[in-house]
Parts: C-alpha cells; sequence; structure tokens
C-alpha cells in the first residue's frame, strides 16, 4: 500500500513584459490587474494525490502517456515543443514480469479544455523492455473527447557509467484537433498530440563529469517546425542540494500566423532565455 501527495505554493512574476496601455507606455504598476510584469502569489497547485494497492493506483497524477515513458530529458524546460498534457485524475494498472518487461494501463479524465466530455475516459496502454543497456518504451493513447490516437516510442542508451542518450518520437492523428465547427475548437492540440502537426521528435542525454556534476541537453522540433534547444549543468553542492543553471531556444515555427501565434506566448518568433535554479530534495 502506497500513497503520495505533493502540493506546491509559488511567487514569481507575470511574465508579461510587452503590455502597454493606449499610449504605448507601461501600465500603472500600482493598478494590481493591470501590472505587466508584476510579481505576485500564482495560487496553490495540487500536484499529486493517490492511493496504490499493488500494481493499481486511483487519484490526481500525471498522465502515464508521459510517466511511464520517462518525460523527455533531464533539463528544466522540457516542453519547449510539448509532448503530452500531464495533469488528470487516474485509474491505471502497472503490470512488472520482473525480467525486464512493464506494461500500463490508464484511465484519465484529463484537465481544462482536454477533459472528457461525457462517461468515457480517456486511455492510455503502454509496453516497456528495459536491461542493462537502456530500454525501449511506447505508448498510445486515445482521446476520447476528440475521437483522436497519439502514440510514442522511445529508445534509451547507456553508453557507460557516464553518458546516457535517448531518442523519442511521437505521432498523432489531428482531423478533429484542426476542425473549427467543434464548441471547443483545439486548434491542432489534443490531450496527447500537444506538439504543432502529426509528428514531432525530442533527443538528448546526460554526461556526467563526475559524481557532483552533470551536463544535460534536449533537442525537440515538430511537424509545423517548431524548434526547441535545451541544455544545462547541475551541480550538487551536498547531498539533497542541486543548482542547475540552464539556457534554452525556442523558434516558433507558426509564430506569424493568427490562429497559432498566442500559443507559446513569446513576443519574438525566436527566443533565447535562461534560468538558475536551487532545489532542495528530501
Amino acid at each position: 500500500m502506497k500513497t503520495y501527495t505533493e502540493t506546491r505554493f509559488n511567487f514569481g512574476n507575470r511574465n508579461n513584459y510587452g503590455t502597454v496601455d493606449d499610449n504605448d507606455t507601461p501600465l500603472d504598476p500600482a493598478d494590481d490587474s493591470l501590472v505587466g510584469n508584476g510579481a505576485g502569489n500564482s495560487g496553490i497547485s495540487l500536484n499529486f494525490a493517490w492511493i496504490q494497492l499493488g500494481g493499481l493506483r486511483v487519484g490526481k497524477d500525471e498522465s502515464a502517456f508521459d510517466t511511464f515513458i520517462g518525460y523527455a530529458g533531464n533539463v528544466i524546460q522540457d516542453t519547449l515543443v510539448p509532448y503530452g498534457g500531464f495533469d488528470t485524475n487516474v485509474v491505471q494498472y502497472y503490470f512488472d514480469a520482473g525480467n525486464g518487461f512493464s506494461a500500463v494501463v490508464s484511465l484519465e479524465e484529463g484537465y481544462g479544455p482536454f477533459s472528457i466530455d461525457s462517461y468515457v475516459p480517456h486511455v492510455v496502454g503502454g509496453l516497456k523492455w528495459t536491461q542493462g543497456w537502456g530500454a525501449i518504451t511506447g505508448v498510445i493513447a486515445y482521446d476520447s473527447a476528440y475521437e483522436e490516437v497519439a502514440g510514442k516510442v522511445r529508445l534509451d542508451v547507456n553508453v557507460n557509467d557516464a553518458l546516457s542518450l535517448f531518442i523519442m518520437g511521437g505521432y498523432g492523428t489531428d482531423d478533429n484537433y484542426t476542425d473549427t465547427s467543434y464548441a471547443i475548437p483545439a486548434d491542432g492540440r489534443g490531450m496527447y498530440k500537444l506538439w504543432g502537426g502529426n509528428w514531432a521528435v525530442w533527443g538528448g542525454g546526460t554526461y556526467k563529469f563526475n559524481e557532483k556534476t552533470s551536463f544535460n541537453a534536449q533537442v525537440s522540433y515538430d511537424d509545423w517546425k517548431n524548434l526547441g534547444i535545451a541544455a544545462n549543468v547541475a551541480y550538487d553542492v551536498v547531498p539533497g542540494f542541486t543548482v542547475t543553471a540552464e539556457v534554452d531556444y525556442l523558434n516558433a515555427g507558426k509564430f506569424d500566423d493568427a490562429d497559432f501565434s498566442n500559443w507559446t506566448n513569446a513576443d519574438k518568433k525566436s527566443s533565447v532565455g535562461g534560468m538558475l535554479r536551487f532545489q532542495r530534495s528530501f
């Protein structure tokens, strides 16, 4: 019997640097509702709250479409080209044969505009083969709200004790995602096929310089010509305390298309950013 819960409290800025009033001047910082980049509490989020008995898990989790296949690398901004939705209620079953073979079946609710619209849940299934050299994993998902299917296949390779590499490809149908007659048009993206167009690819790896320092990188690209590059250096100051410095680059493929340019909230077609994370784990 296992239980796990995670609640986050966040404080930060709104990232609306370009907001101006009718006179092309920054909005009044005294008016909290109009601050272009004002810092403040962003609310409390319940990220995980599940109960597991044997292989059966029930509760609030992230989608098995992402967790079972292993996300997309060890960079902070691993969703410059998104690879699937996260938040959802689940009823799922994990099977581990004990010889490297494992599988999952997950019934999911989704979240926000990606929530189910009837009694029929979203469905995710996955298979994995893990050995000392690495792993091969595949997941497939059915979006019951838009009746579309998406899948991903991933190869992990442990080159040696210091270097590990991965490559992951995704493909999804999108006829209903691009159908503007829906009550809530999806603009080409759904709960699972969250990347642009039909296909996408992610690749990268980790190189451990020593026990404390590692270099992580990821490159991603999709059918709509969105390109993301992320790289960082993570340093374990002491056990449980890690400092990570990261640089990220995004080229938005449909930035000039009015129907898709607001997906990233970027104000330029090509953007470069960086972040410094101090993380205490216990």
